[in-house]
């Protein structure tokens, strides 16, 4: 008798503790018009990456804290998976849906054509043509913040050379690139830039590799646009026998090679998920949303092992792409 009771206990607690889990979060906002909102996000990777789909996640949390709103989310979602797991979130009663990549960007577009009354938030890295009227576009302009990373990299180099460490060779790693260059030309620095792509965002291996080759050919200063690769250039910058710094992408990442790391491009989801949200409560069902130094996007200070001096440029050059007084050209063209 005390066994089955022991198990009937047991199953007790399990159920109640799956009933918590499965209780939404808060109480949906009704809105002025008296619709209910639920938003559903999809990502493309795991939210325990510390990267961006960790960004994504604390976005839709603080939006829920922020607001009430329902939310829901799948992780590690396929490009041909995108359609059917949308249309699942459809069925199920949410009508803001939110894809967080810009490898879903197409059938996000073809579906809010296909589901009017649901509002759709995409990503992408040029606007789209005749976008649907339910369609909101989050522009990630990640060509803005290299414009900074670049301009810190050709200052703190001591051999002229500097890398960049891509995943794939896409157009937004290419306008990186270009930012980069642009930076070094309105600088007047004599300052060369190595470009490679290790093939893969999220492969360490193949980034330690790239990484490793690019500090053999004398690159002091490498910027990494990578995902979980980035641990693979931690590690070549750690075990190099010369100096060699490193800035990184989306999350602080100090920790991981703090005598190798000046700064990283932040990235927050969350500041341009609550602005979204609080037009579609106003009733704009669509619209354009570019990221920059003013939504969402910030280069990490105190800068990490550089000189004082370097710090007070950089202050001052920040200062000025925050005002606008510096057009950051947006280049997708194939470097050569």
């Amino acid at each position: 008798m005390r066994k089955n009771r022991f198990v009937l206990v047991f199953v007790l607690v399990l159920v109640a503790l799956l009933a918590a889990q499965c209780a939404p979060a808060a109480t949906p906002t009704a809105q002025p018009t008296g619709k209910t909102y639920k938003l559903a996000a999809i990502f493309p990777g795991v939210i325990t990456d510390a990267d961006y789909n960790t960004l994504a996640y604390v976005g839709i949390s603080e939006l829920q804290k922020a607001t009430g709103i329902e939310t829901a989310y799948s992780e590690s979602v396929a490009v041909p998976d995108v359609d059917r797991v949308m249309r699942e979130y459809i069925d199920a009663g949410y009508n803001i849906i939110w894809t967080h990549g810009g490898q879903f960007l197409t059938q996000t577009v073809d579906l809010a054509k296909q589901f009017p009354d649901v509002i759709f938030i995409g990503e992408g890295d040029a606007p789209v043509a005749d976008a649907p009227a339910n369609l909101w576009f989050i522009d990630r302009n990640f060509h803005v913040g290299f414009y900074g990373i670049g301009a810190l990299a050709a200052k703190a180099t001591q051999t002229g050379k500097i890398g960049y460490l891509g995943g794939l060779a896409l157009p937004f790693s290419y306008a990186e690139v270009h930012a980069v260059q642009q930076a070094i030309k309105d600088l007047g620095l004599d300052v060369e830039v190595k470009a490679v792509w290790a093939g893969d965002f999220n492969d360490p291996t193949k980034a330690r590799q790239v990484a490793d080759a690019l500090i053999a050919e004398g690159c002091d200063v490498i910027m990494g646009s990578l995902n979980l690769g980035m641990f693979g250039l931690f590690e070549a910058v750690k075990a190099s026998p010369t100096k060699v710094l490193v800035t990184a992408k989306y999350t602080d990442k100090a920790t991981y090679a703090p005598d190798n790391y000046m700064t990283s491009l932040l990235y927050d989801f969350a500041g341009p998920l609550k602005d979204i949200y609080a037009k579609i409560q106003a009733g704009e069902t669509g619209g354009y949303y570019p990221l920059g130094f003013a939504t969402g996007v910030a280069l990490q200070t105190p800068l990490k092992n550089v000189s004082p001096e370097i710090q007070a440029e950089m202050d001052t050059l920040l200062a000025d792409l925050r005002a606008g007084k510096i057009e950051v050209v947006k280049d997708t063209s194939e470097i050569k």
